[in-house]
C-alpha cells in the first residue's frame, strides 16, 4: 500500500469501479494540476481549469519548472518539465498559439550548438536532485529529451525554425540506435509516430521494433519476469511492457507485439492498480514528495491506455 510520510492511505471501497477507486486516489493524493487533468479526461472537466493549473509551473523564461516533473525539484525551466507541460497541452487540444510560441523560444535557447535539447540544463547543483540525474556542466542533446517534444510539435502542426534541426537531430539518433533502453526507445517511438515523413517513420519503427524483441527491452510474458532482463541503471523490477511502448492502438509500435502479448500486457497493466486506487511507480523512488507527486501521473496513464484499447474502466 503506498504511504504519504507516515500515514498509510485508507483504501478504496473493493467493489467500485477502477475509475472510481483511482477517483479517489487521485483527491487524496494528486497536486491541483492531476486533479484537474483527471476531471478533464474522466469527469468532463473544463480544459481552462487544466490550462490554468498548468500555468502555476511556467517561468518567464517561457519554460516550465518547479517540479512539474516531480524527479527535478527546484523552480528552473528545463527541458523535461516543458515536455511534460507540452504532453499535458496535447492532451486538452490547446497545444498552440502564443503559449507554444513562447515555449519553442524557450527550446531554441535551451537546446545545444546541435539544435536538439539535452535532458537536463547546467544549474541544478542548487536544488534536490534524484540519484539518476546526470547533473553535467556541459550536457549533450539527446533523443530522451528531443523526440517526444518534436512529435508533439509535429502532431499539433506547429511550425516554428527550432523544429527544423531538432528534426534531423531525431532522425539521425533514431537511425542510429543499435543498443538502447526502454526510456529512449519510448522517445523514439514518440517521435515516430507523429514525424510527417510517414514511410521513412514506418521503416524505422520496423528497426526498432526488432531491436526491442531481440534486445529483450519488452516483458512479453508478465507471468516470467525473469526471462526479461532489467536495463542498467535502472531500479530492481523496473520493467517495461508492451503497452508502455504502445500506448495507444494507433501507435507504430502496436505492430511489434502480437495480438496475444498485447492482450497480456493490459491484464497486468489493469491487474496493477493497488487496494488505494493508484497505481505503482515502478522507477526509483529516491525521496517521499516525489514519489507521491508522480504516482497521480502513472494512474492517469494507466486509465487512459487501457480506456484506448477498449478496456472497461468505468
Amino acid at each position: 500500500m503506498a504511504e504519504s510520510g507516515d500515514f498509510p492511505l485508507p483504501p478504496a471501497p473493493p467493489a467500485c469501479s477502477p475509475i472510481l477507486r483511482a477517483e479517489r486516489f487521485v483527491w487524496l493524493t494528486a497536486r491541483v494540476l492531476e486533479q484537474r487533468l483527471f476531471a478533464y479526461h474522466f469527469l468532463h472537466g473544463a480544459p481552462d481549469a487544466v490550462e490554468a493549473a498548468l500555468d502555476a509551473y511556467r517561468n518567464e523564461d517561457g519554460g516550465y519548472g518547479l517540479a512539474l516533473e516531480p524527479d527535478l525539484r527546484g523552480p528552473l525551466s528545463q527541458p523535461l518539465h516543458t515536455a511534460r507541460a507540452l504532453r499535458v497541452l496535447d492532451a486538452i487540444g490547446r497545444c498552440g498559439g502564443q503559449r507554444v510560441e513562447r515555449v519553442c523560444r524557450y527550446l531554441t535557447t535551451a537546446s545545444t550548438s546541435d539544435g536538439a535539447l539535452p535532458a537536463f540544463r547546467p544549474g541544478r547543483r542548487a536544488y534536490p536532485t534524484a540519484p539518476f540525474v546526470p547533473v553535467v556542466d556541459d550536457p549533450p542533446s539527446e533523443l530522451l529529451a528531443t523526440g517526444p517534444v518534436v512529435g508533439l510539435l509535429h502532431r499539433n502542426e506547429v511550425w516554428h525554425a527550432w523544429l527544423f534541426r531538432a528534426t534531423d537531430f531525431c532522425w539521425q539518433a533514431v537511425e542510429a540506435l543499435e543498443k538502447s533502453h526502454p526510456y529512449e526507445v519510448q522517445a523514439a517511438v514518440a517521435f515516430l509516430d507523429s514525424v510527417p515523413d510517414r514511410p521513412r517513420a514506418q521503416a524505422a519503427a520496423d528497426r526498432l521494433g526488432r531491436l526491442v524483441r531481440e534486445q529483450r527491452l519488452a516483458v512479453l510474458d508478465p507471468g516470467d519476469l525473469g526471462a526479461f532482463p532489467v536495463a542498467p541503471g535502472y531500479a530492481p523490477g523496473e520493467h517495461h511492457f508492451p503497452h508502455d511502448f504502445a500506448k495507444r492502438p494507433e501507435s507504430l509500435a502496436r505492430a511489434w507485439f502480437t495480438d496475444e502479448e498485447m492482450d497480456r500486457s493490459l491484464d497486468h497493466l489493469a491487474a496493477e492498480q493497488e487496494e488505494d486506487g493508484g497505481w505503482p511507480v515502478r522507477w526509483l523512488q529516491w525521496a517521499p514528495a516525489p514519489a507521491l507527486e508522480a504516482r497521480p501521473l502513472v494512474t492517469i496513464e494507466a486509465l487512459r491506455t487501457l480506456r484506448a484499447y477498449g478496456r472497461v474502466v468505468d
